[in-house]
């Protein structure tokens, strides 16, 4: 038994809250286990000046995470005057796993803005934020084409990203804190329901894996996107039916 009583396969339990927010296209909190993040999507008639005149679309994000949303509090990256490094490589992950399931030529010449913004941190708030991000990415893009901005919903496929781990010579899913802080490798997992890798970031901690040891937590991680995907599935389900009553 781990930590928080579960099993080595086992997700934390996940919840979606939607309309978490009053303006954005799609808003909503995901919580897994004692991590939360809120993310939004907001929609603009613009793109970066590279893609003008191009008619395709673009999908970018943001990532930022509150003072207190650690055990000791962390100072907001504005006060410092510059984004840190993580947050960087966090929010270019976000966009570009999202980028890598829309046909962004179906959005025409507008930009689709992702922020992920972490509340509470235990653990995964990259891989909740790209989990969270997919749902309101999903709702706005709904809403686009309800206002005929689009004629269809560009998704290729469904995305979800988890995080897994050795820990104690174990492999274990969707790391918690205190896991991840003491794991001999720590390895980040995005994929489409297709079963098609969008990335991999893996790596040991003072430690080297084997290469079964590898496909051992890549199978963890594609049981645990299955299962994450079928979550995001019944609330997008929920989001449809509503449109359908009103």
């Amino acid at each position: 038994m781990r930590i928080d009583g579960r099993k080595t396969d086992q997700l934390r339990p996940i919840t979606f809250e939607r309309n978490y927010t009053k303006y954005a296209s799609g808003s909503v909190l995901v919580t897994m286990g004692n991590t939360k993040v809120i993310c939004t999507a907001f929609m603009e008639e613009k793109v970066p000046p590279f893609l003008k005149g191009s008619g395709k679309g673009w999908i970018t994000a943001e990532y930022s995470m509150l003072p207190s949303a650690t055990h000791t509090r962390k100072i907001r990256e504005s006060s410092k005057g510059k984004v840190e490094g993580r947050t960087q490589e966090i929010q270019r992950l976000i966009g570009r796993a999202l980028r890598s399931v829309v046909d962004l030529k179906t959005i025409g010449e507008r930009t689709i803005w992702i922020d992920c913004d972490v509340i509470q941190a235990d653990g995964g708030t990259r891989t909740a934020s790209i989990t969270g991000a997919f749902v309101a990415l999903m709702e706005t893009l709904i809403k686009m084409r309800e206002n005929k901005q689009i004629k269809e919903i560009p998704i290729n496929h469904y995305l979800a990203a988890v995080s897994v781990g050795i820990v104690k010579e174990k492999a274990l899913l969707d790391l918690c804190y205190e896991e991840d802080s003491t794991a001999a490798v720590d390895m980040n997992l995005v994929m489409t329901e297709a079963e098609e890798l969008v990335e991999i970031q893996g790596s040991g901690e003072e430690a080297t894996f084997s290469l079964d040891q590898m496909y051992q937590m890549i199978d963890l991680g594609k049981k645990g996107i299955e299962q994450l995907i079928q979550e995001q599935k019944r609330i997008i389900t929920e989001i449809y039916s509503e449109k359908i009553k009103a």
